[in-house]
């Protein structure tokens, strides 16, 4: 089975094609958006909030383009060119220390080397909490099942139906709570999962999808490895090389003592990117909607809504 797309194609030169319909090179916009984005940054920061002392009179706010070259331990003219949009190579090295000389936070810093082309070599790492906001729709969610899943297919949270259908999450160690370990090694979840060939097919294409804004952290690795090796099903999926972006869908699920389940799942996404996303399973016709009624609402032993966290 194949899950790639192929992209349309056209007869086009890039160069001709810009000349034609007078639209600006992707690259070249990229360009200029990075030099407009680091003059902002630049006039925003006074000299003292660097250790720089008040010298002559500034007829600009913020710092100089020298102060910033000297702070970042660039040379002038390479940092002045950065800022006028010039094709030059930018090397990670460089693009971390003006992210430092001019104080980025976590957006910005990723937003910086978006803009440079080039993948950032200390990424922020995905926080993996549930916030009681999320935690509170989850329980309001019931009777539906519902999950906090990020990229990389960890099960974050979720509530006591979906508990019902696949198992108590909480019972397994952190790192075997994960969707795609549990389709492609002995667990309830590949029991009642039905379709689960196509179902663990999908999965692997979207897991290389976001492998590649990935490849470098360690989790994604950690996880690709242990996966290849407890289960030739998933390496023989992993060598086709099939891509699919994260979306919304139909999935069954039959469930012992209650019965075939079937639902289409939304993805609510919680933040930028291709981050944690709330999925929630909504029954597809009247039978799965009276027998979702036969899950379980909350917890047996405490009460609470089922979650579990990584």
């Amino acid at each position: 089975m194949s899950l790639t797309t192929a992209a349309p194609t056209g007869t086009a030169t890039g160069g001709t094609a810009a000349a034609n319909t007078g639209k600006v090179p992707a690259a070249d916009a990229r360009r200029h958006e990075l030099a407009a984005f680091l003059r902002s940054r630049r006039e925003r920061i006074a000299p003292e909030q660097v250790g720089l002392p008040m010298t002559g009179r500034r007829r600009t706010p913020g710092l100089r383009r020298e102060e910033v070259a000297q702070l970042a331990a660039v040379g002038v003219t390479w940092y002045t060119w950065l800022e006028q949009g010039r094709a030059i190579q930018v090397s990670v090295q460089v693009l971390d220390a003006v992210a430092r000389a001019l104080l980025l936070d976590p957006s910005e810093r990723a937003h910086l080397f978006a803009l440079a082309g080039a993948e950032d070599p200390t990424p922020v790492v995905e926080c993996p909490t549930v916030t009681p906001g999320v935690r509170t729709a989850l329980d309001q969610l019931a009777p539906y099942p519902a999950a906090v899943i990020n990229s990389r297919y960890d099960v974050l949270a979720h509530n006591a139906p979906y508990a019902g259908i696949v198992g108590d999450l909480g019972a397994l160690p952190h790192e075997d709570r994960n969707l795609m370990w549990l389709a492609f090694t002995p667990s309830r979840f590949r029991d009642v999962l039905v379709d689960h060939e196509y179902e663990r097919d999908v999965m692997v294409a979207r897991f290389r999808s976001g492998m590649g804004e990935h490849a470098s952290e360690p989790a994604w690795r950690t996880l690709l490895c242990r996966l290849r090796k407890a289960s030739p099903d998933f390496d023989a999926a992993w060598q086709r090389h099939d891509v699919l972006r994260p979306g919304n869908g139909l999935k069954r699920f039959l469930v012992p003592e209650v019965g075939l389940l079937s639902y289409e799942y939304t993805s609510l996404w919680l933040g930028p990117g291709q981050g944690p996303r709330m999925v929630v399973y909504t029954p597809r016709d009247e039978e799965t909607r009276a027998l979702t009624a036969r899950l379980p609402t909350r917890t047996a032993a405490t009460g609470a809504a089922a979650v579990g966290t990584l």
